[in-house]
Order: C-alpha cells, then sequence, then structure tokens
C-alpha cells in the first residue's frame, strides 16, 4: 500500500514528468474524448487526459464510466487522498471559466469544500489505516467467492424446479418465488460489489462477476451509468439523482420539490403494489430507453464500447432464450402456468430489489439537498461526503443474516462513503465512520431492524404524498 499523504502534503514527482496545465477546454471539448482509447476526465474544474493509464488502472473500467465528464465524487470516493498528486501528471488543462451547465448539457454539482473536506480525509485516513494493519485488499473478501457459487448454484437449480420439474404446481410455485428472490440476490450481493470495482483483483473476473446482473436479464452498463454515475455522484439531490426520479410527473413523490398530484395522496398504498414491477420494468422497458434515448432521466449516458455492445445485447438475447422461449418449448407445465410462475417470480424479484434500496434513502430521517444555481453553476452548501451521511440510512447493522441479504446495503452508509469496499468489510468499518461522525457533529441514522426502516419509508411516502411541505413524522 502507497503511504497516506494530506491533501496539504505535496508529491514529489521530476520535472520532465510533469505536465504544464496552461490549456483551457470546454466541456463539449472534454465530452468528445469519452472512450477507452481517447479517455479525458474533469476533476475539480481540472482536465485530465488518462487513456495511458487505462491498461493499468486497478478499477479497470470505472476509470471510463463517466468518461469526458464530471468525475469529482467519483474519483473522491474511490481513491486514497495520496492519488490526487498523482494526478498532476496526467493534466492537461482546466475548465473555460463561463461554461455552465446549460451550456454543456453535463449534469455536475459543486460541493462544499470539495478540495479539502475535513471530515472526509479524517475518516478516509482512518479507514486506509484500519485496512494497512489487516494487511488486506479492501476490494477483495474470499467470503465473497463462496457466496456467488451458492447464490448463482441455487438460481440455475430453482429456475429448473420452477419450469422443468413438473410433480407439483405448488412445489414449481415456490421454486419461482426462491428464483425470484435469487435473481435479486445476484443483482445486490454479486453485481453490486463487482460493478463498484470491488470483488476481485482480477479484472476479467470482476467484470464478469459483474455482468451476472444480465444473466438475470438487466443491463449492467445501465445499471453503472444509472448508480454508479448518478445516484452516488448526486445522492437524493431531486433532478439529478435517476434513482428517485427521472421523469415528469411521476408516479411517486419524493421531496418537497417535486409537484405533488392528487394521486399522490395514495402512493404508499400503490407503490407497494407497483414495486412489485421493478425487475420487469428495468428488463423490457428502462434500459431500452436508456439506450434510445442515450440517457436516464436527465442525466446522459456513455458511449458504450463494443464489449459493453455486446454484453448488453448478448444478455437480453440470452435471458430471453432461457427465461422465455425455453420454457415455453420445454416446460411440463401449460402455458398459462408458465407465464403465471415467470411473472410470479419477477414480482418478488422486484419487491426484494426495490424495498432493500428504498429503505436507506426515502424516508424521513434522509436529507434531500437542495442544488442552488450560481452563475449557472449548481451548487450544494455542504461536502459530498457529509451529505452522503445525512442522506443515507443504515438498518439491522448487529445482524450477519441481514449483512448477506441485503449484500450490505444494511450498511448503506458504510457503502456509499467506501463503494469501492467489499461489503463483507463493512461491520469492522462501521465503528470507525460512526465515531467519526459524531466527531464532527453529523447524524448517522440507523434503524434496529429492517421492518422498522420498511415502516418509515411508508410512513415518509405517506407524509409527502399529502402535503406540501416537509412534515417532522417525530412531531
Amino acid at each position: 500500500m502507497a503511504p497516506r499523504l494530506s491533501p496539504h502534503d505535496t508529491f514529489a514527482m521530476p520535472q520532465d514528468e510533469m505536465r504544464v496545465c496552461t490549456e483551457t477546454y470546454t466541456p463539449q471539448e472534454v465530452l468528445s474524448h469519452c472512450t477507452p482509447t481517447d479517455c479525458w476526465l474533469i476533476i475539480r474544474g481540472k482536465v485530465y487526459d488518462v487513456t495511458n493509464w487505462i491498461p493499468k488502472h486497478p478499477g479497470g473500467s470505472l476509470i471510463y464510466v463517466n468518461a469526458g465528464r464530471d468525475c469529482t465524487q467519483l474519483f473522491d470516493s474511490y481513491h486514497p487522498f495520496y492519488v490526487r498528486k498523482l494526478l498532476d501528471h496526467y493534466c492537461i488543462g482546466s475548465l473555460k471559466l463561463g461554461q455552465t451547465e446549460q451550456d454543456s448539457g453535463i449534469a455536475s454539482i459543486q460541493y462544499k469544500n470539495s478540495e479539502d473536506e475535513d471530515f472526509y480525509f479524517a475518516l478516509k485516513d482512518r479507514v486506509e489505516s484500519h485496512f494497512k494493519k489487516l494487511k488486506v485488499n479492501p476490494r477483495v473478501h474470499p467470503h465473497m467467492f463462496i457466496k456467488s457459487i451458492f447464490i448463482l448454484t441455487i438460481y440455475v437449480l430453482s429456475y429448473y424446479v420452477t419450469f422443468y420439474w413438473g410433480r407439483s404446481f405448488a412445489v414449481s410455485l415456490l421454486a419461482a418465488m426462491l428464483t425470484g428472490f435469487l435473481a435479486a440476490e445476484i443483482g445486490i450481493s454479486i453485481q453490486h460489489d463487482a460493478n463498484h470495482g470491488a470483488y476481485s483483483e482480477w479484472g476479467w473476473l470482476r467484470y464478469l462477476m459483474g455482468a451476472s446482473l444480465d444473466l438475470v436479464g438487466a443491463s449492467s452498463f445501465m445499471w453503472r451509468q444509472q448508480h454508479v454515475v448518478g445516484h452516488h455522484s448526486f445522492t437524493n439531490v431531486n433532478g439529478y439523482d435517476p434513482d428517485i426520479r427521472v421523469k415528469d410527473p411521476d408516479l411517486r413523490r419524493v421531496t418537497k420539490d417535486q409537484p405533488r398530484r392528487k394521486y399522490h395522496y395514495f402512493q404508499h398504498w400503490y407503490l407497494a403494489g407497483l414495486y412489485g414491477l421493478l425487475a420487469l420494468k428495468s428488463v423490457f422497458v428502462d434500459d431500452f430507453v436508456a439506450y434510445k434515448s442515450n440517457a436516464i432521466g436527465l442525466m446522459k449516458i456513455s458511449r458504450m464500447t463494443l464489449p459493453e455492445l455486446c454484453t448488453f445485447w448478448g444478455g437480453k438475447l440470452f435471458y430471453a432464450f432461457y427465461m422465455l422461449v425455453l420454457p415455453a418449448i420445454l416446460s411440463c407445465h401449460s402455458s398459462s402456468k408458465v407465464v403465471a410462475l415467470y411473472l410470479f417470480s419477477q414480482v418478488i424479484a422486484g419487491w426484494t430489489l426495490a424495498l432493500m434500496f428504498q429503505v436507506a434513502h426515502v424516508v424521513e430521517k434522509a436529507d434531500f439537498p437542495v442544488a442552488e444555481k450560481v452563475e449557472g453553476i449548481s451548487k450544494v452548501s455542504e461536502g459530498w461526503a457529509a451529505l452522503q451521511v445525512r442522506t443515507t440510512n443504515n438498518f439491522s447493522t448487529d445482524s450477519l443474516f441481514w449483512l448477506h441479504i441485503s449484500g450490505g446495503l444494511n450498511f448503506q452508509i458504510e457503502h456509499h462513503l467506501f463503494p469501492g469496499v467489499c461489503h463483507v468489510y463493512y461491520p469492522c468499518i462501521q465503528p470507525i465512520v460512526k465515531e467519526t461522525c459524531k466527531e464532527f457533529g453529523i447524524p448517522y441514522n440507523c434503524f434496529p431492524t429492517f421492518w422498522s426502516a420498511l415502516k418509515a419509508h411508508f410512513d415518509y411516502l405517506k407524509v409527502i404524498g399529502r402535503t406540501d411541505f416537509k412534515l417532522r413524522l417525530d412531531g
């Protein structure tokens, strides 16, 4: 592990290796360099050409997941502070002053203390020291391989019993429930780590496990764009975070800044059912809409590479073949029963995915930051890391069961602060995060159980759906 440096330290680099950063570029000029063979990034207003570093990047393809755009939050959350100094070698210039977000069409937010957030520096320093003492790579945990094999094996077996075993429709129905649950587990417990750059030091295995999401019908590429780029950079910021809203009008209202429709009065009832459609919507609607429009809500997506394009279409075709075509031809059940079994499995998958994610961010205790335009630049009044804590809630952090069932989503605060860390390590860094939050006066919220978090989610939907201003549920 490289030595830890303060943001105030200097990094000694031979003068002939340094680049002179005197050129200026418009956001559109930077955006034209958005492929693995021509990759520029924007970090804190400076422009970097990292094309030559891509083959050596420890995080693999994550380096160009948002190529040509502002990667400040992504860079900071995945790298120790000393890497900031290494960036100097790749600097080629800075953004032209006066280029507003409207001019560029690129979503970005300027957080307070982006250059030196004391809370985040102290926290990262302590967490890095912790893993250094353990002498482990925080991205890799051997339990993940065992867990992945178990989930994938049971998924295949439950799929077989669902459509082909045939001795009892009731047994097939139970198997369909398990198939849907395990499809969600593949998304929660396997691809989630892999597509965040964790899981393995081997890039090919990390990519393969990330593509396990394509195995169950959804696009890993689109997930990285929506979740890694959009949600983690702009958590709970209305108009920026695609996980809380992608269009207007929307069936759901989650912040006081979103327009309220009459039907939102009942959203805490109808969303309980509609959440079950999440998996089907992602597989058959959202991915294709994003592909055609080249956007997810207001957020433009990156250009696909050839391997990503092949994974997208290959995954869709393979899923349709084994999940729809084969059962229609070979299943021992009637066509109507095959359809019922498939839909039931997907509703279970949708509920599992939706409810696991919603309890972390869409509750009364979570903040919903407001980005204000100042001279054309969107700004928020607090640091990115502090807002990751304020916009997020944990649940059942003393439960090994929920750690593995949720893929570490019960430690959502730790995940948002350290997305590149394997979720099996979250319990060991939680005391560090909790103590640092206390030291800096940042609220650290945790529900005692999943069910209390779930109740809080629907309570909040009821409140925000029935009023034009945010009410406190605690009085």
